[in-house]
């Protein structure tokens, strides 16, 4: 089923960005080159900090912030889910037979801003909610109910690790949402929603409870932007939830077991920041004069996207095994042991451009299904002019990449033998970091510049 998505998605290519605030136009307050050394130079001189204090900021137990009884929790739980798998329902039925208008019908309303996007940001903020939402844990459960087992025709192979759901994200966020018209088409967003949730059911079918794990593209991705989250919710034996507060590096700092999720979360930023990019003048110039050389069509979209994330990775894992090489002073390094130890650090950085850039579609979105399903019409954004969007959007890029420099900074400090090869190890990251500021800030800055 995937495949038979990539193989159509070419047929589908267009310029597909819903994520704007609009196209007015402003003057920056302070000179845009200005903005960039300063932002840029905050992270740096985080990192400095760090490094001349030797003074990283601890992770702590985090603070209990209320207990949940178990009966709660779980009726909670229980209506959530319901309420979300009706949502997912209805916004299968109304792609096939609602009016098909993008913003008067529940599928496209739904779907992408509030479901996709919405959700990660709820996770950003407090955890990834999936595993009580997904109505396709759900069906599965009712499976096994049934049959009265769990079912599972075999076990799922530890060496795919979340391939799928990697190869899952890069066709339904990187090339489906970003790259195609589907998103603006409530029948083919149904019929998106019809695929996912046919190889999500029959994975879990044949791998069982692993596969939601693992192999849910959305599954995975909000559960690694909920490890920014500052809060925590941890179930106990006795089947109460306790909530915490957390510093927002804490969840960053514990290293990936399998390279597929290194892939995953490089592919998430070079992703939100390819999206934010399409939107920008420099993009559509770059499109066209790539059609023209290459006569490829519609499809050099999705070729620009492969070759940016192609080389997004490389680079990534090139700073890790330089990093590691001076860390250890050998001189060689290797690239899978730091690779696993630092990607976890890049996701305050992803998980703040995502928030930066879809908070005000989010938004936007879900008071416009609130029209749909109860004829209310508010407008929350009514005061969000696009000076404000813009600096809200600096100030979050800036603030996740300062988040990020103290989690690798913890990493570092614990991986290399001494502060001073920590610090060596680290730098070719901060180097990294600050240089992705500016490029993230160039990007927001387009319809300023552009």
């Amino acid at each position: 089923m995937l495949a038979t998505a990539l193989v159509a998605t070419p047929f589908f290519v267009g310029v597909a960005s819903a994520h704007d605030i609009g196209s007015s136009r402003f003057d920056a307050p302070i000179p845009l080159s200005l903005l960039f050394v300063g932002a840029a130079g905050t992270v740096g001189l985080t990192a400095l900090w760090l490094a001349i204090t030797d003074d990283t900021p601890s992770e702590g137990n985090g603070w209990t912030v209320t207990t949940i009884d178990s009966r709660t929790s779980r009726r909670i739980a229980t209506v959530v889910r319901v309420g979300f798998g009706l949502a997912v329902t209805g916004a299968l039925v109304a792609g096939y037979t609602g009016r098909q208008v993008a913003a008067e019908n529940l599928a496209t309303v739904f779907t992408w801003p509030v479901w996709f996007r919405g959700v990660g940001l709820f996770a950003v903020l407090v955890g990834s909610p999936w595993r009580v939402l997904s109505p396709w844990r759900a069906v599965y459960d009712g499976l096994c109910r049934l049959e009265g087992r769990e079912l599972a025709a075999q076990t799922y192979p530890e060496r795919l690790g979340s391939w799928p759901a990697v190869v899952g994200f890069l066709l339904l966020v990187g090339l489906v949402e970003n790259a195609t018209i589907i998103p603006r088409s409530p029948a083919l967003t149904s019929v998106i929603i019809a695929l996912y949730a046919l190889a999500m059911v029959a994975g879990g079918v044949l791998f069982g409870p692993t596969w939601f794990d693992r192999a849910d593209p959305l599954g995975v991705f909000y559960q690694l932007l909920g490890r920014v989250a500052p809060v925590s919710t941890v179930r106990t034996d006795s089947g109460s939830l306790v909530v915490s507060l957390r510093p927002p590096w804490q969840g960053t700092t514990r290293p990936f077991e399998h390279p597929s999720l290194v892939v995953f979360v490089v592919a998430t930023v070079f992703t939100v920041s390819f999206d934010g990019f399409t939107n920008t003048r420099s993009y559509q110039t770059l499109l066209f004069d790539a059609r023209e050389l290459l006569g490829l069509g519609p499809s050099t979209g999705i070729l620009l996207y492969v070759i940016g994330l192609v080389g997004f990775v490389g680079l990534f894992f090139a700073v890790a095994r330089l990093g590691d090489a001076l860390g250890l002073g050998d001189g060689v390094g290797t690239s899978r042991g730091p690779t696993l130890a630092l990607a976890p650090t890049v996701l305050p950085i992803a998980a703040a451009y995502d928030v930066a850039h879809n908070y005000p579609y989010v938004i936007e979105n879900l008071t416009r299904l609130l029209e749909l399903t109860t004829g209310v019409a508010v407008s929350p954004l009514s005061w969000l002019s696009l000076p404000v969007f813009w600096g809200s959007q600096v100030i979050l890029v800036t603030v996740g990449h300062v988040v990020a420099v103290v989690a690798a900074h913890r990493v570092a400090m614990g991986r290399y033998p001494t502060p001073k090869a920590a610090q060596r190890g680290h730098f070719p990251l901060v180097v990294l970091m600050v240089g992705y500021t500016v490029l993230s800030l160039w990007i927001i800055s387009r319809p300023v510049v552009g």
